[in-house]
């Protein structure tokens, strides 16, 4: 990297890609880059003297080409603009997921993989680690709640990484611990079949060198990895790390008792909502354990994570009127997530609104979609949002929607959205998906807000 003194980056506002960004502008880089729309993300780096654009245009890349360095995510076209400019004067380009495998060389990594949970798992690693003194630098994949932020800065040499799966991003990592939380199919655009997808995963094991902390019944094997393999759960007794007699607090929160391989931590309290922060600090514990972070700090940490935007996030809690936001977009994130609120909030009326993300996710999980929504009491679903893919003929939310038994649904278009929750009768709402839903959010929580 001493060549270079630029860093420019193609999809500058994507949550890893802006990790690294930070990174390198707290180095003392001169960083920019382009992003195709304007987000709280970006806006919160242009803050932070990050020059961004929005409009495909090649004259605000950097024209020394020896001294910049062009990282891009594969969710950028091979047709944009830019991308074509930089391929044809020869600039030396990177893939993320590569810059993140050279930024983890020389330091301890501890790495969080799995089709779901790896964000908050890795957050609340991260905060544990921080919050004892230990110390680490942290890639996230979200934002989160305690420091503002998807990076975290240490001067140690200890590192924690949300390992994606996307792409085989994952496979440029070569952690000393890591945890892999679920392999539930998905990206199969990326993989063409379960197996591949799966397969990936045993790679990553393979490049674990001191232990992997898998969840219970997932098919990771000592064929698949020469490190120690160590097993999670909820809460079964076989597992070598599980939560013991977990029971809510009365305020959404759990109580549990950590049982582990050394002994018993007692009556940890959640910090954020839902069943399924139990298991998320079950394998964030049991990391932070096996890396050396003893008990107490593990108790303190646990209790006093505050979480991760748009993962269970509680806009408004009122008598009678609730609101929440969450990433979910794969079929079990969604029944995970939906079923933790209904034991936060047993007896109250759930209305959903989900964004379906990429039409080859809704076509190929049309089926498990549907059955997940059918939990809720009322489900307003809105379009495909297309991300980086085109459409592809015959695959609408009307697969969802068609096969969805919830005693209420509405399929509309989002520009419709706010006009129909403005008449909406409503308990509990929760907003669902990984596009551009996160735009709602805050005209939502203000439309609720005047109701109180």
């Amino acid at each position: 990297m001493s060549k270079y003194t630029k860093i420019y980056f193609l999809g500058i506002g994507g949550i890893g890609m802006s990790a690294i960004a930070r990174y390198y502008k707290f180095k003392g880089y001169g960083v920019a880059g382009y992003d195709r729309t304007p987000s709280d993300l970006t806006r919160a780096l242009e803050s932070e003297g990050i020059d961004i654009h929005y409009t495909d245009d090649t004259d605000a890349i950097p024209k020394d080409i020896a001294s910049t360095l062009v990282v891009y995510t594969p969710a950028i076209p091979d047709n944009l603009g830019e991308m074509v400019y930089v391929r044809e004067k020869g600039y030396t380009l990177v893939k993320r997921s590569r810059m993140l495998g050279e930024l983890a060389e020389g330091q301890t990594l501890l790495a969080v993989a799995g089709t779901h949970g790896k964000t908050t798992t890795s957050t609340l690693l991260a905060h544990i680690l921080t919050d004892s003194g230990e110390g680490c630098s942290a890639f996230l994949g979200g934002i989160s709640k305690n420091y503002g932020s998807n990076l975290i800065m240490s001067h140690v040499r200890t590192m924690v990484a949300e390992a994606d799966e996307y792409d085989r991003s994952f496979l440029q990592l070569h952690p000393a611990v890591a945890v892999i939380t679920a392999m539930d199919p998905d990206h199969l655009d990326i993989y063409g079949t379960v197996e591949e997808y799966r397969k990936a995963f045993k790679q990553f094991a393979a490049q674990v060198s001191r232990t992997v902390i898998v969840k219970k019944g997932l098919d990771i094997t000592s064929e698949d990895t020469g490190a120690k393999i160590l097993h999670y759960s909820y809460d079964d007794p076989g597992a070598d790390f599980f939560a013991r007699h977990p029971r809510p607090d009365g305020e959404g929160h759990y109580l549990f008792d950590l049982v582990h391989p050394k002994g018993v931590i007692e009556n940890l309290r959640t910090g954020v909502p839902g069943w399924i922060n139990v298991e998320n600090s079950v394998a964030a514990a049991a990391a932070a354990l096996v890396y050396g972070v003893g008990e107490g700090a593990v108790r303190k940490a646990v209790a006093t994570f505050q979480g991760v935007q748009r993962r269970l996030d509680v806009h408004l809690n009122a008598p009678g009127l609730t609101y929440i936001d969450d990433y979910a977009h794969h079929p079990q994130e969604l029944a995970s997530a939906i079923s933790s609120i209904r034991d936060t909030f047993p007896g109250r009326k759930i209305t959903a609104v989900f964004q379906p993300h990429l039409y080859t996710r809704t076509r190929d999980f049309a089926e498990a979609f549907a059955r997940a929504l059918s939990q809720v009491d009322k489900l307003i679903l809105l379009d495909i949002y297309p991300a980086r893919e085109e459409p592809i003929p015959g695959v609408t939310s009307a697969l969802i929607f068609d096969a969805a038994t919830a005693p209420e649904k509405l399929l509309i278009r989002k520009e419709e959205l706010m006009d129909v929750l403005a008449d909406e009768p409503l308990d509990v709402l929760v907003t669902f998906g990984a596009g551009n839903i996160d735009r709602f959010v805050a005209p939502i929580t203000d439309m609720l807000q005047n109701r109180l």
